[in-house]
Parts: C-alpha cells; sequence; structure tokens
C-alpha cells in the first residue's frame, strides 16, 4: 500500500518547495525591466558591452546535440561580444561540472583580463550556479554574475518521478535509466539524480548562494495546442558516408554530405507540460515547473508567451537569440544595482571625508 501511495503523491509535496521553505531571500519581478530591454534590442539598440566574456553554459544531454547555443554564440559573436560555450560534459554530475567550471572560468579570466558573465541554460545553469556556490572564494572577482535559464533549481518533477524510491517498478525504472545514460550515451547516472528534488534540497542546504551574487532567473511555460504537435526542432547534422558507385571516380570528395537531424522536440516538450498540469496542477516548459525554476534572492522573468524547454538553445528564431541578451542585459543591471548598494553600505559605515577620497579615486 506505501509504494502504491508513494506512486500517485509523485512530486505534489516537492513541488515549490523553495517558496514553502522559510529562510530563503524573497525574489524581485524584472519581468517589465526585460520586456523593455528586449524592445530596445528588437528596435537596434544592444547596451551590451565588450568588457566581458559571455560564457554560455548548456544543459543535460547537449552533448548530443551540436547545434546547442551555437547560433546564439555566432550571434552574439556578430555583435562584436567574447562569447564561448562551456567545455563540459553535460551528463557529468553538478559538483563534477562546478569544479569544470570554476577551472574554465579562471582559465577565461586570466587569459582575457575580463570578468565573466554566465548564462546557464537547463542543468546548465544548476551546474553554474553550483560552482558559484562551491568556489565563491576563488571566483568572486571574476564573475559578474549568472542567468538561469529554465533551470531545475529546486529540482525537476521528471526526474524526482523517475528515480523515486519506493514507488511502484522503481528497481525496474532506474535499471532502465541506468542503460540508456550510462550505456548508450556514456553519461553519469547522478547528472540525472543531482536534478531531483531531494538531491537539489541538500545540495543547497550544504552549498546556498552567495548572498552578493547577482542572479536573474528566468521561467516559461510551453504551448500545447493542436499545432506545436506538427513543429520540428533542427538539433544536429549527420554526415553521410561515401559510397563511390560504379564506374565513378574513386576518390572522396573533400567534403562529406550532411544531413540535418530534426526531431518533434516541440511535440515532447508540450506532452511532457500537459502531463505535469494534469497530474499536478502546476505550469512547467516540458521538463521544469515554472516554480522549481525560480532561484530565491535573484530577479525574476516570467513571460507570459508560450516557449517550451528546448525553444531557447535550439530555435532559429531571432528573438530567441534576443533573449538571451535581453537577460544578460538585465544581469549587468543587477549587478551595478548591487555593487553601488555594496558601495553604499561601505559608506555609511566610514567618515564622510574616506568616502569622498574613495569616491575621487574611483
Amino acid at each position: 500500500m506505501t509504494r502504491v501511495q508513494t506512486t500517485l503523491r509523485g512530486s505534489a509535496d516537492d513541488i515549490g518547495w523553495l517558496q514553502k521553505t522559510p529562510g530563503f531571500p524573497p525574489v524581485e519581478d524584472g519581468t517589465q525591466r526585460f520586456e523593455e530591454i528586449l524592445g530596445d534590442i528588437s528596435h537596434g539598440l544592444h547596451a551590451l558591452p565588450n568588457d566581458y566574456v559571455y560564457l554560455l553554459v548548456p544543459g543535460l544531454f547537449s552533448n548530443h546535440g551540436p547545434l546547442y547555443f551555437v547560433d546564439t554564440k555566432r550571434y552574439f559573436s556578430k555583435l562584436g561580444l567574447t562569447c564561448h560555450i562551456a567545455r563540459i560534459h553535460s551528463e557529468a554530475a553538478v559538483e563534477t561540472n562546478a569544479r569544470e567550471l570554476k577551472d574554465y572560468i579562471e582559465e577565461l579570466y586570466w587569459g582575457t583580463g575580463k570578468k565573466i558573465v554566465l548564462l546557464g541554460h537547463s542543468k546548465g545553469g544548476v551546474d553554474a550556479a553550483a560552482a558559484a556556490s562551491m568556489f565563491w572564494p576563488e571566483i568572486k572577482d571574476k564573475v559578474v554574475g549568472i542567468v538561469l535559464v529554465q533551470s531545475p533549481y529546486g529540482g525537476s518533477p521528471l526526474a524526482s518521478d523517475i528515480l523515486r524510491e519506493g514507488q511502484i517498478a522503481d528497481v525496474e525504472t532506474r535499471r532502465i535509466m541506468e542503460l540508456l545514460i550510462c550505456k548508450i550515451i556514456k553519461g553519469d547516472m547522478t547528472a540525472l539524480e543531482d536534478l531531483t528534488h531531494d538531491k537539489r534540497r541538500k545540495f543547497l542546504a550544504k552549498y546556498p548562494l552567495p548572498p552578493d551574487l547577482p542572479v536573474v532567473s528566468f521561467h516559461t511555460e510551453a504551448g500545447k495546442s493542436p499545432g506545436v504537435l506538427s513543429t520540428l526542432s533542427h538539433i544536429a547534422h549527420a554526415e553521410l558516408p561515401w559510397l563511390p558507385l560504379a564506374g565513378a571516380a574513386s576518390e572522396a570528395p573533400a567534403t562529406t554530405a550532411k544531413l540535418p537531424v530534426v526531431l518533434p522536440l516541440a511535440a515532447a516538450m508540450a506532452a511532457c507540460a500537459l502531463h505535469l498540469e494534469l497530474r499536478y496542477s502546476e505550469k512547467s516548459d516540458g521538463l521544469v515547473s515554472r516554480k522549481d525554476a525560480e532561484v530565491p534572492g535573484s530577479v525574476v522573468v516570467r513571460p507570459n508567451r508560450k516557449l517550451d524547454h528546448a525553444w531557447m538553445v535550439y530555435s532559429t528564431d531571432p528573438e530567441a537569440f534576443r533573449m538571451c541578451e535581453a537577460l544578460m542585459s538585465l544581469l549587468l543591471e543587477v549587478s551595478h544595482k548591487k555593487n553601488r548598494a555594496s558601495d553604499s553600505g561601505s559608506c555609511s559605515n566610514t567618515t564622510n571625508t574616506e568616502c569622498s577620497t574613495s569616491d575621487g579615486k574611483e
């Protein structure tokens, strides 16, 4: 009977636990300001300076989608900005990737002399936040802030429901996932476990976010209309083998033919979003509930438009790139605001003469 109850209850008590837990700092709604910045960008007004390195951190299974963030990086490069996609194993554990990102941040900083602005999508946002939480003293002076886009900061109900112990067929389900993640895609099972609500609770209790870290969190709701079911997403290119024909030249061509790989990601996201809404009455982007994507203490962007979990990183719509730019622009504003507040607080603890001298030096 207990297994049946556990199975039926699922993640009902876990979704939104961040908002239910006392002690976490409140969020600030930055949606209106985000929309204003996005409008300016749409009219050709770009505010991002080339004073920083803009680092995009990909999410789970991105190693199997080589176009992940590629168009976004190209867009930033055309703006004359220094932009990189983090070289991490997306299917590795959160703590493993946190260490990799810490080293990568230091490498970029010492190589360019510029501070790093991070934008992480999905698990990439969780990895980026973990790097700050675990290694803040080492990277504090090298990082401007972090944008978490559709990240399961509080956990994912899908990951929790798949791996929950004590439910019906829990052992069999875990074996299937281990076969898929460990054997087929050569990943680490811990990567999925780290996104369960239980693991996120334990991690955040051990490694809370630094209070002085500027953070913007962004979450959406997936569309579930019939038209979404026919949408295909271009996620990769498959190289076709060269097969010489009888009587034709035997030498292989200089370049191999490439076939676009498309998947009905939008349809899958819509189905998952509908499942979560019917089972838990929760809005989601298909993989992450809106409540679990709100980072305590962050400036939260809650757009009304219907966008699924894969749209931001695989869409060729220029609006996706502009949104990333707007989110990073908003993060810089949040960072400047925090710095001014910190400077003001420092001055309040010193004499007016000392503050005036300090201001004059700056």
